[in-house]
């Protein structure tokens, strides 16, 4: 009777230790793929800044007057020098011009949310990449002194700011429900050239 006891006890205690090894597996296995997903969301919200970043910077480079033509919180168009600066000599100006797309026009993402940012240069080069997880992006102007404008003329300093999320979303390992995580970029830039 003592054997079975203990044979019973053992292989309880032997049940309960595999069930905590599988669960240590899924736990261990789910916070890789959410550290994983965390990632790829930092590494597209920087994507997009360094996009950004590129053209803004050039905003007026090679123009003479004023830069900005369209000065809105989702669509900016101005003029810049962007496919030959420094080049002695070029002095060919673009128009380059950035909107966003509503999530219809986001594919291979499952997030409902995502928007895709627009690039066009010149009025035909359009290059619409992938969502990258964008969600909401917002333009902001300011004058010399730091004051919010909407007078084209004025502009000195754009502020940009934008929202990433992950394009899949993933349930979080406790309580079965995809998590909230989202990435905030924020920049403020002082072209030169205006």
């Amino acid at each position: 009777m003592s054997a079975i006891l203990d044979i019973m006890g053992s292989t309880f205690i032997g049940g309960m230790i595999l069930l905590l090894i599988i669960k240590l597996n899924l736990y261990s296995t789910s916070v890789s793929y959410s550290s994983d997903n965390e990632l790829k969301l930092q590494q597209n919200a920087k994507t997009i800044a360094e996009i950004l970043n590129y053209d803004l910077r050039k905003v007026g480079y090679n123009h003479t007057g004023t830069a900005m033509l369209i000065a809105d919180s989702t669509h900016m168009k101005f003029y810049a020098d962007i496919n030959a600066p420094g080049t002695a000599g070029h002095g060919a100006v673009d128009v380059i011009e950035y909107f966003v797309l509503d999530s219809t026009n986001a594919s291979g993402t499952s997030n409902t949310r995502d928007v895709v940012l627009v690039r066009v240069v010149n009025g035909s080069d359009s290059i619409t990449g992938p969502s990258l997880g964008l969600v909401k992006l917002r333009f902001s102007y300011y004058n010399g002194a730091g004051v919010k404008t909407t007078a084209l003329d004025s502009i000195k300093y754009i502020k940009t700011e934008f929202w990433v999320e992950p394009t899949e979303k993933i349930n979080n390992f406790l309580t079965g429900t995809p998590d909230s995580t989202f990435t905030y970029w924020e920049m403020t830039i002082n072209p030169r050239n205006i």
